[in-house]
């Protein structure tokens, strides 16, 4: 194991993870990329623009990790930048979850990508359509859903299920 984490080279809480796709292959890691690798709803883009670095590294299984956090990204720059000889692009590929490709990439405010599971705060007050419920300012609505209504998330407030638009709310 490395003294250090292969993607972003922290040297905080290491642990092994398991590329998939090829028996034995793992590369060393810190908490936060094992977490984020391991759970879509915890991803920090800002945390993997160490990406641009890793991803030139001589090792093909973090080669391959980069290959599948920059897709999950949609970071096309980053990928037409990346160099995979043909075996390892088809292990990168292997591992990649098919999306819909019609599936709408929803954004807050701010352009940060939204995922199921996701904690954010409403940036204005928002009167409820059809009931007499306001969402106020600052309310923290957790484990949102992103539904399939178009510009809009799913979430609780105070145990009614709401919908509300992306350009009023925050990723907390």
């Amino acid at each position: 194991m490395q003294n250090e984490c292969e993607l972003c080279k922290s040297t905080d809480d290491l642990c092994l993870y398991e590329v998939s796709g090829r028996d034995d292959e793992s590369i060393t890691v810190c908490k936060t990329c094992f977490e984020q690798l391991n759970d879509d709803s915890k991803i920090d883009e800002s945390h993997w623009y160490c990406l641009n670095d890793s991803m030139w590294s001589e090792n093909d299984a973090v080669k391959v990790v980069a290959f599948r956090m920059l897709t999950k990204l949609n970071n096309q720059e980053a990928l037409d930048m990346i160099y995979l000889e043909d075996d390892v692009r088809d292990w990168a590929e292997s591992g990649i979850e098919v999306v819909d490709e019609d599936a709408e990439i929803k954004k807050d405010a701010n352009g940060n990508i939204l995922n199921n599971g996701d904690t954010i705060t409403v940036l204005k007050d928002l009167d409820v359509k059809g009931s007499s419920i306001v969402a106020k300012r600052g309310t923290v609505v957790k484990n949102i859903r992103l539904g399939d209504v178009s510009g809009h998330i799913e979430g609780k407030i105070n145990g009614t299920a709401i919908y509300l638009k992306c350009e009023f709310i925050k990723k907390s």
